[in-house]
């Protein structure tokens, strides 16, 4: 996934949260809507998650050093977590707190034209966003459905910035909704319950966003094409006769470890093994331009004596990987 394309969306949708923000809380103040305060906090925990985002990006550029020899790639992913815990806490939980809150002590919406107002200019801005994101997630979706790029996704700003906007377009709908409803009726009682679905929303796109980010930073193999063409690319048919076993990591959204055991022929000179290696390289590394680290270690490959170990797919005396 392109770096540039998630950084795209980021910053499309920071602009619009900090002005939906600001406009929130304007409203609430003439207003005194609890379904106000809550979405201008949503917005404002938003815009402080895709400042996160942002800051993932420039940490995870930083040069490897002997201490993290395979750079810092998973700092997108560690800031990735980070989002989705603030969106529990502070968006989530927030508007849970002042539902319950408006609902136990309902009071009357003054001034309805400004929260009114607010939410019609803040759908109209966070469309734009969300449509911004959607446009550059399609660069990279192919044909997976939207519930598959969200949970293969390997660089989670995309899936994070949409997530975040769906969330605030139905938010804004609740409030909204809330805010009618109390208007309609006179009940202050509505705009609480408005304002508690909210919460209960974003703390279930927070959940679904750790439960992803999590998973990256445990560490994913490559998608499924991209192992394919890996294991193409291994294979010459000459010196490197087959595959024996392959690992594959993420080591960040844009870079990739490779590991694999090859079967080379047992006359085969040390030095045309050496070049076998290196070719097999070169040709991963045109397949997966993202497999930058490739560790190949040649064997002989006996497939009667692999035939009787405990696990086929493995050389002989190769139980310990």
């Amino acid at each position: 996934m392109s770096a540039s394309g998630g950084t795209k969306a980021i910053v499309a949708a920071l602009a619009a949260n900090l002005a939906i923000a600001v406009a929130k809380f304007v409203a609430y103040l003439f207003s005194g809507s609890s379904s106000m305060l809550a979405e201008s906090v949503h917005s404002l925990a938003d815009s402080g998650n895709q400042g996160l985002l942002l800051l993932g990006g420039k940490k995870a550029k930083r040069e490897a050093t002997p201490e993290h020899p395979f750079g810092y790639g998973r700092e997108r992913y560690i800031y990735a977590f980070l989002v989705s815990i603030v969106l529990f806490t502070v968006g989530g939980m927030f508007a849970i707190y002042e539902g319950y809150e408006k609902i136990h002590d309902p009071h009357e919406i003054t001034n309805w034209y400004w929260p009114v107002g607010v939410l019609v200019f803040a759908i109209i801005a966070e469309s734009f966003s969300f449509r911004t994101a959607i446009k550059e997630s399609n660069l990279v979706r192919g044909n997976l459905t939207w519930r598959q790029f969200v949970k293969r996704a390997k660089a989670p700003e995309l899936p994070v910035v949409l997530l975040e906007d769906l969330g605030a377009l139905v938010g804004l709908f609740l409030a909204l909704g809330g805010v009618g409803l109390a208007l309609l009726t006179g009940n202050g009682v509505w705009d609480g319950i408005g304002t508690l679905c909210i919460g209960v929303l974003l703390i279930v796109i927070a959940i679904i966003l750790a439960a992803e980010t999590k998973s990256l930073l445990l560490g994913e193999a490559a998608g499924t094409d991209d192992v394919e063409k890996i294991k193409a690319a291994v294979v010459d048919g000459h010196t490197v006769t087959s595959l024996i076993h392959m690992r594959t990591l993420h080591l960040g959204p844009e870079e990739l470890l490779v590991a694999a055991k090859i079967a080379v022929r047992s006359d085969d000179t040390a030095a045309e093994v050496a070049r076998a290696i290196n070719d097999a390289e070169t040709r991963i590394r045109e397949a997966v331009p993202i497999a930058r680290v490739i560790y190949l270690e040649p064997d002989i490959y006996d497939a009667a004596a692999a035939a009787s170990a405990p696990d086929p797919a493995k050389a002989p005396g190769d139980d310990a990987h």
